[in-house]
């Protein structure tokens, strides 16, 4: 079985990615190469270009700080530097095509969950991405006028070493971009993915309750009434006639043992006792003897994680063996458990006709999107034709650290290793 994910003893090697200079042009050289055509006209750019956001700019400020004494002056300065904001994303654009600047959009402003209009009036006007632009917009003016005029005198008197008079000025450029126009720091977009990954809790949150009450009120609430109106005609009846009355507790019993089973079963799908008592290998192994194929079940961990994070591990392998069983016409399955440094992996392979993807109404995407909001990353390879591999990655916080956790010595002998 295939292992996109490093297993424990499994050595790793370091991969540079674009922070290790994946955005450096090549050394300049005396001949003029693509990277200094560019690099030239984006420096000849600069002087129209800044010329706009300075009036802009300069405008956008004048009239909102001098009009905030006014009702309509913070409006207008919110509105302003919404304006900036855009002359940001298209400077941006301009120096990802021109200098290679690989640069971060930053986060939009939480307008939705801001209260009403003075709070996302208030937001907006002191929004940091819209200043720091204004900023830009401003020292670029001067910036502008020297880099035009250098680059268009070189062309002429110094083109024997201007690739070497450009590379220094478009490095100034991509120094003013990235630390004026980058996102604020990685908690701004720490920020944006917590937002949007708390919208998906809170569905998926409120898709449980509503799952939860329909099968109470469809299941175990309808059996009980039923149990109801059967005992109180058995009452009706006792005395008339008794054989009828017997007969009808007799179903009553019967009924109440239906009932108990679909709370249970209710009850294993919110968080089953077995999980909760002896951990993710016999819960593991338990879900796996309800698949419809052999199942083959594995699980190394030294000590068991979080219950939070146990838990969507378990619910996680749970619904893929459903998928397994529904629309895989696999003839045998495996799932693989194990931890790797601060990151607890699942694995779960089988051998039907694959075809699985994150868009075709398995469930797939609701486990994507579960896992995305606590951290973790959800990988599907499934050719058509199989076989299919579903691998799963999570956090790992130690259960020894987690408020919510199971009390000191319940479950010590959960963890078994493997079988």
């Amino acid at each position: 079985m295939t292992e996109p994910f490093p297993h424990p003893g499994t050595p790793t090697t370091a991969v540079p990615g674009p922070a290790g200079g994946g955005d450096r042009p090549p050394p300049a050289r005396f001949a003029y190469d693509v990277h200094t055509w560019k690099e030239i006209a984006h420096l000849l750019a600069n002087l129209p270009v800044s010329l706009v956001g300075f009036v802009y700019t300069v405008t956008m400020l004048f009239t909102g700080v001098g009009l905030t004494v006014t009702v309509v002056g913070f409006p207008l300065l919110a509105l302003g530097l919404a304006g900036s904001r855009v002359l940001g994303r298209l400077e941006r654009a301009r120096a990802r095509k021109l200098l290679g600047v690989r640069v971060e959009e930053p986060s939009r402003l939480p307008v939705r969950g801001s209260g009403g209009f003075l709070p996302r009036l208030w937001m907006a006007v002191k929004d940091p991405v819209g200043w720091r632009t204004v900023l830009y917009e401003l020292i670029r003016l001067p910036w502008g006028v020297l880099t035009f005029t250098v680059t268009l005198t070189g062309l002429f008197v110094l083109w024997p070493v201007l690739p070497f008079v450009v590379r220094g000025l478009a490095n100034a450029d991509r120094a003013m971009v990235r630390a004026l126009l980058s996102p604020s720091d990685e908690l701004e977009r720490r920020i944006a993915e917590l937002e949007s990954d708390r919208g998906v809790v809170v569905d998926t949150a409120a898709a449980d309750l509503r799952r939860i009450e329909r099968d109470l009120h469809d299941g175990a609430q309808a059996r009980l009434v039923n149990l109801a109106m059967g005992l109180g005609l058995a009452k009706e009846k006792l005395l008339e006639d008794p054989d009828a009355a017997a007969s009808m507790v007799e179903e009553a019993h019967g009924e109440v043992k239906l009932a108990l089973q679909e709370l249970r079963d209710l009850a294993r799908g919110i968080h089953p006792a077995v999980l909760t008592d002896r951990g993710l290998d016999a819960a593991l192994s338990s879900v796996s003897s309800r698949c419809t194929v052999p199942v083959k079940v594995t699980v190394d961990l030294a000590e068991r994680p979080a219950a939070a994070i146990e838990g969507i591990a378990y619910f996680t392998v749970s619904e893929l063996l459903q998928n397994v069983s529904k629309h895989s016409r696999a003839r045998s399955a495996a799932v693989d458990v194990w931890r790797s440094d601060s990151r607890l992996f699942i694995q779960v392979w089988d051998d039907g006709r694959g075809g699985a993807s994150l868009d075709r109404g398995t469930g797939m995407r609701g486990l994507a999107d579960r896992l995305g909001a606590v951290d973790g990353m959800f990988v599907v390879e499934s050719p058509e034709g199989g076989p299919t591999t579903v691998t799963a990655e999570l956090p790992w916080r130690d259960r020894s650290l987690d408020p919510a956790g199971d009390p000191p010595g319940a479950g010590r002998a959960s963890v078994r290793g493997r079988r």
